[in-house]
């Protein structure tokens, strides 16, 4: 408990800290003391954050299901938002400076261009008596050359920081909206289809060419809906796969808030039928009553369990290692351990991580997920740091391991630098 309150109060402080910057350099540096924009600027750094919180915890605090909808569009773009605005301003403290000492360049020479002749009119002839020299002189201007200016700061220097400013955190918002809006197009438009081909030694000829559309982190929730189920259902069917392995993450809800946004799943066409395998956050969401409802869909989950595919290899699937808090998580004992290790095995499970496990027991290939690729660079960095593939096909031993950057997006509807995808997984026997 302790440890929890800690790590609290560092997050706090360090959201505290980036939302301070943030005024800074977008409200404070470039509006007028007490003016509406400034009041509104302030008043934007104070709510959204809330917002964001709300966005995070409604759904675990149980908060009507169309209230989550309402705050998780402003709160969870504003996460995105955020980020990237951040990562503009950071880079922009290098170019303040710079821009400043150009600007100060540039004035004394405007100042110090010659001024136009002034007209001196033709002498006119006066009385000798106004001629006389006068007693008293007044005294010489002072040298613009030489003059000391008075203050700290002149008001050619006050302009030139506020146009800086305005300049700098300009660009800024307007890389970071840039790039969110591309990302949340990226999402809302659908995934596009991948084509991999895996070599298997073990896949009898009959079996060459066979495909498997591997789907992942479809994430159904407030923000991605119906719409987002069916454009991926017919993104499926349209490549007309052998097999279909939907691996993890479907949701981030209750059946109750989010079965209808899950019936597009019925309407899965595969020559070998559709299979299902449960994710972490399945796990947030009450994994054993959607397993029971996918399976009303139509789709098969595999829970430790395995089957034969009549084109000639076995297809095994594990529960996720989130559900060993409750008792479950993947058993590759009782999935893959009396098999016939002649045959190939192609293995389904949600992360990356469980792929030594498959070393072990022999499984050709493992088709994962997770990693959403990262989602929102730089997040792949940190996505490495905590599996051993964060997107693609790599080997390790006798297995091959393919992750999937998934269909959907956790958190905001946005992927920056990591585009989600459907894979067609078309297997190749070394026979043929």
């Amino acid at each position: 408990m302790v440890v929890f309150l800690l790590v609290l109060v560092v997050v706090l402080a360090l959201l505290g800290g980036v939302h301070w910057y943030v005024w800074r350099r977008l409200v404070r540096d470039v509006t007028v003391p007490g003016g509406l924009p400034r009041r509104i600027g302030t008043a934007a750094v104070v709510v959204l954050p809330l917002l964001s919180l709300g966005a995070l915890v409604s759904a675990r605090a149980g908060v009507p299901f169309p209230v989550q909808q309402v705050i998780a569009w402003p709160g969870q773009m504003w996460l995105a938002v955020l980020l990237y605005l951040v990562l503009a301003l950071v880079m922009g403290e290098a170019v303040r400076p710079l821009l400043r000492a150009r600007l100060a360049r540039r004035a004394p020479a405007a100042a110090a261009a010659p001024a136009p002749a002034p007209v001196v009119p033709e002498a006119v002839p006066v009385p000798a008596a106004a001629t006389e020299p006068l007693t008293e002189t007044a005294p010489a201007a002072p040298d613009a050359a030489t003059a000391t200016p008075v203050g700290p700061e002149t008001p050619s220097d006050v302009s030139r920081r506020l146009f800086v400013s305005r300049v700098v955190g300009g660009t800024a918002a307007a890389v970071a909206l840039g790039t969110v809006g591309y990302g949340t197009y990226g999402v809302l438009r659908g995934p596009r289809v991948k084509r991999v081909t895996v070599p298997l030694a073990k896949i009898p000829r009959a079996a060459h060419g066979y495909r498997i559309a591997v789907v992942s982190d479809i994430h159904l929730g407030p923000i991605l809906g119906r719409a987002h189920t069916q454009r991926i259902v017919d993104a499926i069917n349209s490549t007309q796969p052998d097999l279909i392995a939907v691996v993890g993450d479907l949701v981030d809800g209750t059946v109750e808030n989010l079965g209808p946004a899950a019936e597009p799943l019925a309407r899965l066409r595969a020559r070998h039928g559709s299979f299902f395998v449960t994710g972490n956050h399945e796990y947030f969401s009450g994994a054993d009553a959607w397993v029971d409802h996918v399976r009303e869909l139509g789709l098969r989950p595999l829970r430790n369990e395995r089957l034969e595919i009549p084109a000639g290899f076995d297809l095994a699937g594990v529960d996720d290692v989130a559900g060993e808090s409750e008792g479950q998580g993947p058993d590759f004992v009782r999935a893959l351990g009396d098999r016939d290790r002649a045959r190939a095995a192609v293995l389904l499970a949600h992360q990356p991580i469980v792929v030594h496990d498959a070393v072990r027991h022999g499984v050709d290939l493992q088709l994962s997920g997770h990693t959403h690729g990262g989602q929102l660079w730089p997040g792949n960095l940190l996505a490495e740091l905590a599996n051993p593939t964060v997107a693609g096909l790599e080997r390790y031993g006798d297995t091959q391991l393919y992750v999937s950057r998934g269909a959907g997006a956790w958190g905001p509807p946005v992927r920056v630098g990591a585009p989600s995808d459907i894979t067609v997984v078309e297997l190749a026997s070394k026979q043929a």
